[in-house]
């Protein structure tokens, strides 16, 4: 990348890490912390974990689309005000209800398809991939660092504490949005990174990312739920309280890291990605029985805890890659912002859902209706077609010049390599799905270029 395109990477990066971080730590305190607020009960703790979903799922696209018309970054910044305002509604409530009116604040700053939106504007087509890369490894690393850094801040400042070190995190978000990233000289539309509407109908009725979006949908459905009940198991069977569990996760985590890098190695290089996502599926699903059946066994927690987390992160960087490789090239960004959203609204199933069972089951009844939720969606996964292994790459027209986008099209489809074309004349872009070992990059360009020559 360039160096301007770098530090616009980065410093977006650093506003996704801001915010995530805060409402990652929340995670493994909350459920303990909601005991000492009033009207408090099961369902309500639930209730709170996992409604900012509901408000993040529902708005993101939304934001999105309004950031076209109103400016990136103004979005960008009423959004962590937004979040903010939520975050010190949470902070300064005593009963569950007034958190639950902080954390719906908090999910309606839904600004990640914004910053994406804007990477996008500030980036190359060439770039493009490398700086989502970037974005992508540091939600995953905030997910890590928050799980075993969220206990360590509660015990020194307490949970409400945490809810005020996202207020100064928003800021410092509002302060690299405005100082370091760069502004972009014009505003785009971008198919492979933003939601287009008139796409959403075509990408809703493909039943392969239909498999993938149950699944985001389902992963994030258990990981609320458990994390409702996970805590008190761990305080029972190896007494320790919420905030000394962090002793558990960093091990358990530093586990999981370890297998997922060579399952991710061996499904990408091997071409055995669907081998491992099943795999994957069945650990999840596995992890879920084992805590209902065996929670009473130090060691069968512990085990069970490890093969959540192995299956869930080899599952979060696996599903993301499968869906850029499934959506039509023309519409990635359409397809990224609905699985997004499905991944939210898992939130808010899980923690709904959740904390209804584990109000009227107990804890077991959580980790069964889990497990239940993780062998339907192994069933979904058996029935989905092997990937493609294709990637995504934009060649850009000359601005100055028209072509015929559907003879181009046909053409660009006939190049080795080239599994799928679509040419928009309106954005200067020709979208490709391409198989990156037989893909001739530059004889693709001259075939571009040559059509812009004829039609001067």
């Amino acid at each position: 990348m360039e160096k301007q395109e770098f530090r616009a990477a980065g410093s977006l990066a650093a506003v996704y890490l801001v915010r995530l971080l805060g409402l990652f730590m929340i995670y493994p305190v909350f459920a303990d912390y909601s005991r000492h607020l009033s009207g408090a009960t099961p369902y309500k703790t639930g209730l709170a974990l996992g409604i900012y979903g509901l408000s993040q799922g529902l708005l993101q696209i939304p934001f999105g689309l309004l950031s076209d018309k109103v400016g990136r970054k103004i979005m960008i910044v009423a959004g962590l005000i937004v979040f903010a305002c939520g975050s010190a509604v949470a902070a300064l409530s005593t009963s569950i209800d007034g958190v639950i009116a902080g954390r719906v604040l908090q999910g309606a700053g839904a600004i990640g398809s914004v910053i994406l939106a804007l990477l996008a504007d500030l980036t190359t087509e060439e770039s493009r991939t490398k700086a989502m890369a970037m974005v992508g490894i540091t939600i995953g690393a905030s997910f890590m660092v928050a799980l075993v850094a969220g206990p360590i801040i509660a015990g020194l400042v307490g949970v409400s504490g945490i809810f005020w070190l996202m207020v100064g995190l928003a800021m410092l978000g509002i302060a690299i949005t405005q100082f370091i990233v760069p502004r972009p000289q014009v505003l785009r539309v971008h198919r492979d990174a933003e939601t287009v509407p008139a796409l959403m109908g075509a990408i809703l009725r493909n039943r392969e990312l239909l498999r993938l979006n149950f699944g985001i949908f389902a992963l994030h459905a258990m990981l609320t739920a458990s994390f409702l009940v996970v805590p008190s198991l761990l305080h029972a069977r190896l007494h320790l309280d919420s905030r000394s569990q962090w002793t558990v996760y960093l091990p358990v985590l530093l586990v999981s890291v370890m297998v997922m890098v060579p399952a991710i190695i061996v499904a990408e290089k091997y071409r055995r990605m669907k081998t491992v996502f099943i795999g994957s599926v069945a650990v999840l699903a596995a992890s879920q029985f084992m805590l209902a059946v065996g929670s009473g066994d130090v060691r069968v927690v512990l085990a069970a805890i490890t093969l959540f987390f192995i299956g869930f992160n080899v599952m979060e960087a696996s599903l993301p890659s499968l869906v850029t490789k499934t959506a039509p090239p023309a519409a990635k960004g359409t397809a990224t912002g609905i699985y997004s959203s499905a991944q939210f609204l898992g939130i808010f199933l899980g923690g709904v859902a959740g904390g209804w069972v584990h109000e009227t089951a107990g804890s077991g009844g959580v980790f069964a209706c889990s497990g239940g939720l993780a062998l339907l969606w192994l069933l979904v996964a058996a029935t989905m077609k092997p990937p493609s292994y294709l990637t995504t790459r934009l060649i850009r027209l000359d601005d100055g010049r028209s072509v015929e986008a559907d003879s181009l099209a046909a053409k660009l489809r006939e190049l080795p390599g080239v599994a799928e074309a679509a040419v928009i004349a309106a954005e200067h872009l020709a979208y490709l799905k391409v198989d990156s070992r037989t893909f001739d990059a530059a004889r693709a360009q001259a075939l571009v270029a040559a059509a812009a020559a004829r039609n001067p």
